[in-house]
């Protein structure tokens, strides 16, 4: 089977400069086929403008953007693409039936495939009950759920959701986690952009990191526990060969004002740093060591760019 058969989404060099400022920087990100996958960075990191590039309303600068084995600009791909923005800008005066028929037509589907569409994609949102109500009286996670609905009305093969919990209570939150787990079921490729850590690792498969337009890690959720290590401790009498030599197994390694922190791969790199440590003279007075989440990376890596 061809790469692009499993490929949802592909981005390969790709550089998009506005102006004098680079936004992406040579980014090489693949997303597989079946597969939630979620796009972290803080902001300014450029999510959304790789976001913009997949849906071919922003043309790179360099390199090559592919939905579904096809260019990001053909109109075949966009066509089975779902799409969620942050900030929707929603037809308050329309029902909410209608504007999902909207966007029914908006999407090429014929009258008899958006009557029958509609009621379903209302009772998967949870707003069966409101389909005659006009969203001027819908409250703002209402509204997320009818974005939701007109996002999946097309009943799309990749869905890309910017913020898709954002305004939600907690019962909503899970409910739009357990949806995206039953389209992940049905074969659907899911590109899930939030802020909320939480969600993203109870639901994503995959997940990749953004900082200053660059990635700067991409695995499994689940791989943060079992091949990282978070090491803190107190230290003095920190000398540069110590530290030299500790950062030759530890680049991240940091001490200062009597602190440290370092990750590793395992316990064994633990013992490798304090040997190398020690042995240069610097003293340690107390090491702890801690299962490393996704917020801990996301932080670490926002405070290192910023330090």
């Amino acid at each position: 089977m061809p790469q692009e058969a499993t490929t949802a989404v592909a981005l390969r060099g790709v550089r998009k400069v506005f102006g004098r400022r680079v936004a992406v920087e040579g980014l090489d990100l693949r997303v597989p086929s079946g597969t939630v996958f979620g796009l972290l960075g803080p902001n300014g990191a450029g999510k959304t403008t790789c976001i913009k590039m997949m849906l071919g309303l922003v043309r790179p600068t360099a390199g090559s953007v592919e939905l579904l084995g096809l260019p990001s600009s053909d109109t075949k791909a966009r066509a089975r693409v779902g799409f969620l923005p942050e900030q929707f800008r929603f037809h308050e005066w329309l029902t909410a039936a209608e504007f999902l028929d909207l966007h029914g037509r908006l999407y090429g589907m014929s009258p008899k495939a958006r009557r029958e569409r509609i009621p379903d994609v209302l009772e998967r949102v949870g707003l069966s009950q409101r389909a005659g109500s006009q969203l001027r009286t819908f409250s703002k996670g209402m509204l997320q759920r009818i974005g939701l609905a007109q996002a999946i009305m097309n009943d799309p093969k990749l869905l890309i959701l910017d913020e898709p919990t954002s305004g939600l209570d907690p019962v909503g939150r899970r409910e739009v986690r357990d949806l995206i787990v039953e389209l992940r079921a049905q074969g659907v490729t899911v590109l899930l952009n939030s802020h909320i850590l939480s969600d993203i690792e109870r639901v994503c498969d995959l997940v990749a990191i953004l900082d200053l337009g660059r990635l700067v890690w991409s695995g499994r959720p689940d791989d943060l526990g079992s091949d990282r290590i978070v090491v803190t401790g107190e230290v003095d009498q920190v000398s540069s060969a110590g530290l030299e030599a500790a950062r030759k197994l530890a680049p991240d390694l940091d001490a200062r004002d009597g602190r440290m922190t370092f990750t590793v791969a395992d316990r064994d790199a633990v013992s490798q740093v304090v040997w190398a440590l020690v042995t240069h003279g610097v003293r340690l007075y107390e090491l702890r060591q801690q299962r490393r989440s996704l917020e801990d990376l996301f932080v670490n890596i926002v405070e290192g760019r910023d330090a």
